[in-house]
Formats: structure tokens, C-alpha cells, sequence
């Protein structure tokens, strides 16, 4: 489970220097997208409002499942399909979770749905698919958050990840942060 993000909750930044080396180099983002070798990329916060049931489910939801509960919370799901439609279009990605959620997102927004369970030979179908303008919408679950090129992604929704993890956020961001053949930023929210 290791990665060489050194933006980790996980204290273990110490062991990515010791396996992988120290960092060799280091630019400024913005000096790279100024130079163009990212793209312009625009990060929005959402945040969502329970309503009135959603607050005394929650209130009266065990601890451990508070989290979950807020992350999956049917309120979300909305506003997700009027980002989805507000980008209709453009590349985009829905990132989350829970394969339960994003199931239900798949079918709403009628979009395939990658996750562990689908396999290699497919997943490597939608994909392409997606990196030839076929499908305008794939809903991915953590397997895309590392090592996936999809240089032409725009837009990507993240409705839930791990506990509010800097290193999965930034993993997520990077999916959008190829240039684009049209010059076009890329737009990152967060659903919270």
C-alpha cells in the first residue's frame, strides 16, 4: 500500500524515502502549468446540506457509521447529476468510494462503472472508449487512482474517498492534470 505520494496521512514518509530515495527534484506547480506541461486545473468544494431526516439518521447512526452515512448520503446524488449535466460533454469522471453509491450513480447517469471486480479486458475497453470521446461519463471506484492515462478527462466529481485523504485527493486531481489537446483547464470537485 505504499505509494510514492509524499502527501500521506499516514506518517509514513519516512519509509518512501528510505525504499525510493530522497526527492530529486521539485518545480512549483504553478510554474509547470504556466509552462504548460499541466493543465490549468480549477478545485471546487461543494458541500451539501443533510436534510432534516438525513440529520436524525445521522444523529442516531452508530459512530463508525457516521462517516460512511455522510459520505454515501442520498443528497449528494442530485447535485452530482446536475454537475454531471452542467459538463455534458466534456470528459468526466465521477470518483468514489463505495461500489454500492457508485453502482446507483452508474445507473442514474447511465454510465459505465469501473471497479475491482471488472476485469482487466473490459476496464481496458472503457477506457478506451473514454480516451476516444465514445463515453462522455465513466463512474470509477479507487482503481482509478493511480497510474490511469486518460489525458483528455476534464472534469472530475469526487462524491466520496478515504476519511478525507490528501494523498487520495491529489492522486484524483492527477487523473485531470494532462494537457489537453484544446488548451482547456480541468475542474476537480469535492462533494462533501
Amino acid at each position: 500500500g505504499l505509494t510514492a505520494t509524499l502527501v500521506r496521512e499516514d506518517a509514513r514518509e519516512g519509509d518512501v524515502f528510505s525504499l525510493i530515495g530522497p526527492k530529486r527534484y521539485d518545480a512549483p506547480w504553478k510554474d509547470m502549468e504556466s509552462q504548460g506541461w499541466i493543465a490549468p486545473a480549477d478545485c471546487v468544494e461543494v458541500r451539501v446540506t443533510l436534510t432534516d431526516s438525513e440529520r436524525l439518521a445521522y444523529a442516531t447512526a452508530e459512530p463508525e457509521e457516521r462517516y460512511r452515512f455522510c459520505a454515501t448520503t442520498s443528497t449528494k446524488t442530485n447535485l452530482i447529476q446536475a454537475l454531471v449535466e452542467r459538463h455534458r460533454g466534456e470528459q468526466t469522471l465521477v470518483i468514489g468510494q463505495y461500489i454500492d453509491q457508485l453502482d446507483e450513480l452508474g445507473e442514474l447517469l447511465d454510465a459505465p462503472v469501473i471497479k475491482g471486480e471488472t476485469r482487466v479486458r473490459e476496464r481496458e475497453r472503457l477506457f478506451d472508449a473514454f480516451r476516444n470521446g465514445e463515453i462522455n461519463v465513466l463512474v470509477v471506484s479507487k482503481v482509478a487512482n493511480f497510474s490511469i492515462d486518460l489525458p483528455e478527462a476534464t472534469v472530475a466529481i469526487q462524491v466520496s474517498g478515504a476519511y478525507g485523504s490528501r494523498q487520495e485527493e491529489a492522486q484524483r486531481l492527477g487523473r485531470l492534470l494532462r494537457p489537453k489537446k484544446s488548451g482547456q483547464g480541468a475542474r476537480f470537485y469535492a462533494v462533501v
